[in-house]
C-alpha cells in the first residue's frame, strides 16, 4: 500500500513537472500583423500601415509566470494600401529598408494576470536603433487549432513611441506629430 501511494505521489509530481515545463510556439506569419498608425500632417489625418511579413519565436511557461518573445518583421514588407506612399516608406528617408532590413523586438514576459501575460518588456530594434518598451497584451488566449491539431495561443499587443527616438524623423519639420501606436495581432502555434 505505501509503495501505491509513492508512486501516486511520484506521478502527480512528474505531471505537475510536466504542466510547468515551457513551451514554445512559433509565430504564425500568415495570422500576424503587426500595425501601426502616424500622424500625417500635424493633425491632417491619421496614416495607417501594417507589415505582411514576420517571424519569431514565444517561450511560455504560464505556471511559472514567465517566458520570452523574439519577433522579427521584413521592413520591405510594409503596406499602407497605396503603392506611392510604400515605395517612399522603405527609402533611405524614412525606414531605409536597403541598410536596415528587419526591425525586431526581443524581451520578456513581466506581468500576469493568473496564468495569462499581461505585459512584456523588452529591445525594440528599428533602422539600427534600440530602445526599450512596454508591450500591454490583451485579449490573451489559447485553445486546439481546429486544422493544425495542435495548440494556438493568440493576442492583441500594443504599445506606443516617439518615433525621433529610432531616427524616424521624416516630416517632423513641417509639423508632423513623432508619437507612433504600434499593434499587433498575433497568433503562435505549439511546436509539435
Amino acid at each position: 500500500m505505501k509503495s501505491l501511494a509513492l508512486l501516486a505521489a511520484g506521478l502527480a509530481l512528474a505531471v505537475q513537472a510536466a504542466q510547468a515545463a515551457p513551451v514554445t510556439y512559433d509565430i504564425d506569419p500568415s495570422h500576424t500583423y503587426p500595425s501601426f498608425e502616424a500622424d500625417h500632417m500635424g493633425g491632417l489625418s491619421t496614416w495607417r500601415g501594417k507589415f505582411n511579413r514576420s517571424s519569431g519565436v514565444i517561450v511560455l511557461d504560464r505556471q511559472a509566470k514567465s517566458g520570452t518573445i523574439d519577433v522579427t518583421v521584413d521592413i520591405n514588407s510594409v503596406d499602407f494600401g497605396h503603392d506611392e506612399m510604400n515605395k517612399h516608406a522603405v527609402a533611405p528617408d524614412i525606414f531605409d529598408a536597403q541598410k536596415y532590413p528587419t526591425a525586431t523586438f526581443k524581451g520578456r514576459f513581466t506581468e500576469f494576470d493568473g496564468d495569462e501575460p499581461e505585459k512584456a518588456r523588452g529591445e525594440l530594434t528599428l533602422r539600427g536603433v534600440t530602445r526599450t518598451v512596454t508591450l500591454d497584451i490583451d485579449d490573451f488566449k489559447c485553445m486546439m487549432h481546429p486544422m493544425e491539431k495542435r495548440e494556438v495561443c493568440g493576442a492583441d499587443v500594443s504599445t506606443e513611441f516617439n518615433r525621433r527616438d529610432f531616427g524616424l524623423d521624416f516630416g517632423l519639420d513641417m509639423g508632423f506629430k513623432p508619437k507612433v501606436e504600434l499593434k499587433i495581432q498575433v497568433e503562435a502555434l505549439r511546436r509539435p
